[in-house]
């Protein structure tokens, strides 16, 4: 591990002027995602600024019957916040989802979105990345490609973003609040994070030293009945192979209102717009839904690999939304 310097400034604006200054520096929360590539070698910051204490820890209560949720907020209290379970059930059970309890005591609303694709090759210091070093190649086209992207991949990099969390927030049209040394603004969370394109190594459109300090969630009347499903190697934690956030309003048996975001399939969390526009006004039944993801997928360019490849995502993700569509239609 580079030997860094460490600062724990009073303020957050102090934090951003600090590592807007310094391209080596990178802001240190929970650190369960930049921890570990501190020892991997993949990332080397010169300077880590603890923001750890200089953001709200606080879930407030919106008007109208949204929510704000500080940056410093810990996944894990999050899960548990009574209001979200009622509210928001897709994004208490993607939490729960995510890791292990250990780290969801750790991890943060504000780096969750954050952390940085679990790739093997991009974690592998010895192997060409592009999203380390641009211009070096992408080890994984062509290597191992199981858990790699189906959707919005490019020549440059078929990774996927790792995030449970993010998918939910995904879906329910979240907005970031974040802070810049030109002040604050704020940006809708389906617009946060960047397909890969030619730059990979830019998971997202922060500037550098821009910070999160807080996420709402609107008022949503259809995100009281939603859900999250995770389909994974293991019980737990394992990341998605494919997942499903949806959130469906039926009446009289017609689709009147659907959101539905996929992860384990795309560089950033996957909003399936496609497959709701399909979905609103069609009959809420098995062959509607399937139609919904056959849509959705339609551009899906699976990945040959050396393991197999990546192919069955495509089925699976289609059998997962169908299951998941199902059950909430049947609840309502």
């Amino acid at each position: 591990m580079r030997p860094f310097t460490f600062e724990a400034p009073a303020d957050a604006a102090t934090a951003v002027r600090t590592v807007s200054a310094d391209p080596e520096a990178a802001f240190l929360a929970g650190g369960t995602n930049l921890v570990d590539h501190l020892k991997l070698g993949v990332a080397e910051p010169g300077l880590l600024v603890d923001v750890t204490a200089l953001t709200s820890r606080e879930v407030a209560d919106l008007d109208g019957g949204g929510l704000r949720i500080g940056a410093g907020v810990r996944n894990s209290d999050l899960a548990a916040d009574r209001r979200v379970r009622e509210r928001y059930p897709v994004l208490a059970q993607a939490l729960l989802s995510g890791a292990s309890g250990q780290l969801r005591n750790m991890a943060t609303t504000g780096g969750n979105p954050l952390q940085r694709t679990r790739c093997v090759y991009f974690q592998d210091v010895t192997t060409p990345c592009n999203k380390r070093e641009p211009g070096s190649g992408c080890s994984a086209i062509g290597g191992a490609t199981r858990g790699h992207a189906v959707l919005g991949a490019s020549e440059h990099c078929i990774a996927t973003h790792p995030s449970d969390m993010a998918v939910a927030m995904a879906a329910l049209d979240a907005q970031v609040h974040v802070l810049g040394v030109d002040g604050e603004r704020t940006i809708p969370f389906g617009d946060l994070h960047r397909l890969p394109g030619d730059r990979p190594d830019h998971d997202t459109v922060l500037e550098h030293g821009e910070l999160i300090t807080a996420i709402d969630l609107p008022p949503s009347p259809i995100a009281r009945r939603s859900r999250y499903r995770k389909v994974r190697d293991r019980a737990s934690y394992a990341f998605a192979l494919v997942s499903v956030a949806a959130a469906l309003d039926v009446d009289d048996g017609t689709v009147r209102d659907c959101r539905i975001a996929f992860g384990g399939v795309a560089h950033k969390p996957w909003r399936a717009r496609r497959a709701e526009e399909v979905l609103r006004g069609a009959a809420a039944d098995v062959r509607g839904f399937r139609a919904a993801a056959e849509a959705e997928l339609a551009d899906a360019r699976p990945q040959d690999g050396i393991d197999g490849g990546n192919a069955f995502k495509i089925p699976l993700l289609t059998r997962t939304l169908v299951a998941v569509l199902r059950e909430l239609a049947e609840e309502s």
